[in-house]
């Protein structure tokens, strides 16, 4: 029977599908708002909400294909699309920043007449959906990217929903309307940095860049550690998707000391001491890294 991997998203699914629905609600109620008491702040929180309802569908359709079995053709599953959705949550995320951005723009040199009272009705059950989205989500978003990615669109919306609460009791107490742009363009500035340190992550796993938590130095030393371990070389280390990483490397063995035991020890070192279940080595005599170093000079 092949050797199935889950990954550590799939483990919350029901947690993503509730935030999904907490999400629908928040988007309904905020479009119907943002009609009614004609505040843009309120169009570009419901704007965020759809587009953040879009990745946290498209995570939990990422989950869905991760789960599907390893071929021939894709020896390691279906992985790597939690990663690409992770990618295309960021992309849509720059997406509504910027159309929030511009439509604040235009709203700058007139801005219309807003109900400040219904803003802030909508605003609040915006806040009480997002606050509970957060809840939900807390412990999952330490452990899976695609996670992560859905928990700081949530946050960002309930970051929208204080600004817009704000700017409705500003509107309400003075009178000042343009409260309303600017707790759009605030929206939009909080979107931008934390969905630049998503991409960067998602980037540095596409790339195959050494993990953030696993220190290469520390790794190579433990191996030459090990009983038996005389040398190595070629040492790699990646991510597949989140909370899965693999490391690889060639190592050079007393040929006195039986190589089951070589590889017993090395797999346990990565296993408890980095949390890496899945590593390959390649055992070689002395002879063969001469041989090895010879080639490639």
């Amino acid at each position: 029977m092949p050797h199935v991997h889950v990954s550590v998203a799939a483990t919350y699914r029901r947690r993503l599908v509730a935030v999904l629905l907490l999400g629908l609600v928040v988007l309904a109620a905020e479009a119907v708002g943002s009609v009614l008491s004609g505040s843009l702040a309120l169009m570009a929180d419901a704007g965020h909400v759809a587009t953040d309802v879009a990745g946290i569908g498209m995570a939990l359709l990422a989950i869905w294909f991760a789960q599907r079995p390893a071929t021939n053709g894709r020896t390691y599953g279906y992985f790597r699309v939690e990663i690409l959705a992770a990618v295309a949550n960021a992309a849509l995320l720059f997406g509504i920043a910027g159309y929030i951005l511009f439509e604040a723009w235009q709203r700058l040199w007139s801005p219309p007449v807003v109900a400040s009272g219904l803003m802030l009705a909508f605003a609040v059950i915006g806040l009480a959906a997002n606050a509970i989205g957060l809840f939900l989500l807390r412990d999952a978003q330490r452990e899976s990217l695609n996670m992560r990615g859905a928990y700081l669109e949530v946050m960002g919306d309930l970051g929208g929903s204080v600004a817009v609460i704000v700017a409705a009791v500003v509107i309400a107490v003075t009178g000042w309307d343009g409260a309303d742009i600017v707790a759009s363009v605030g929206i939009a500035l909080l979107i931008l940095p934390r969905t630049v340190a998503l991409l960067r992550e998602a980037t540095d796993i596409l790339l195959e860049a050494t993990p953030h938590d696993v220190d290469m130095d520390e790794v190579r030393m433990h191996i030459l550690e090990t009983t038996g371990v005389v040398d190595c070389h070629d040492l790699h280390a990646w991510t597949i998707t989140s909370g899965m990483n693999v490391v690889s490397a060639h190592i050079v063995v007393d040929a006195t000391v039986p190589s089951s035991a070589v590889l017993d020890s090395l797999a346990s070192c990565l296993a408890e001491d980095f949390d890496i279940e899945h590593s390959t080595f390649q055992l070689e005599s002395i002879d063969r890294r001469r041989l090895e170093e010879r080639s490639h000079a």
